[in-house]
Parts: structure tokens; sequence; C-alpha cells
């Protein structure tokens, strides 16, 4: 059974950091992209980073260039998001998300992935 289980959200100020963590299970875990996604109250679902599978490249979102960092621990089976200087407007719920073939200019859609998991929150305070 395929799992992916997001972690680390929560309530920081702005300008703080957090990292979240997407732990995964049921699949080959070197072989899938991984891509993090946000939801936020009235607004559609974003996509806001993306490590691919093959040669670890990473895609972000112009909105968080330069303050978050994604990484992959292949041995862990897990892919990190590390978040600085957050702002509230990166208030949501962030999910994490899985693919095998993944066409990277297509790495912000929701449709490109097949598996999702259940999101953590992440709150920034003014």
């Amino acid at each position: 059974e395929v799992q992916l289980q997001a972690s680390g959200g929560g309530l920081v100020q702005a300008g703080g950091s957090l990292r979240l963590s997407c732990t995964t299970r049921g699949f080959i875990f070197d072989d899938y992209a991984i891509g993090w996604f946000r939801l936020a109250p009235g607004k559609e679902r974003e996509g806001v980073s993306c490590i691919a599978s093959a040669d670890g490249g990473t895609y972000y979102a112009d909105s968080v260039q330069g303050r978050f960092t994604i990484s992959r621990d292949n041995a862990k089976n897990t892919v990190y998001l590390q978040m600085t200087n957050l702002k509230p407007e990166d208030t949501a719920l962030y999910y994490c998300a899985s693919v095998a073939h993944l066409w990277t200019k297509d790495w912000g859609l929701p449709e490109s992935y097949n598996y999702w998991g259940q999101g953590t929150q992440v709150t920034v305070s003014s």
C-alpha cells in the first residue's frame, strides 16, 4: 500500500522557519518524484516545490524561490521542505505527492501526481 505522510507543520511567527517532512512507504522511493503542494482558504491548490527522481533536480514556485529548499534522503524514503523567512501568506495546509514519471514542465500541476498524503498545517502569524 502506498503511503505518504506529511509532518512538521505548526505555528510560527513571520520570519521564522519550519522543516516539513514527507515520509513514504509502499513504492520504490528512488524512482519517484516528490512534490509539495499547499492549499489555503479561498485559494486553489498551489505547487510549492518538487524534487525529481533521476537527477534530483529541484523546482520552486516563484513565491517561495530563495526561501524554501527541498531535499530528499533516499535511505530514509523521506523528502524535506526547509522553509525559512516565512510570511503570513505561506499559511496553508501542505501536502506531499508522488509520481513515477513526471514531465518536469508540469511539476506544479496536481494532476501530474498519482499518490497523495494527508496534509500538515502551517500557520504564520504576523
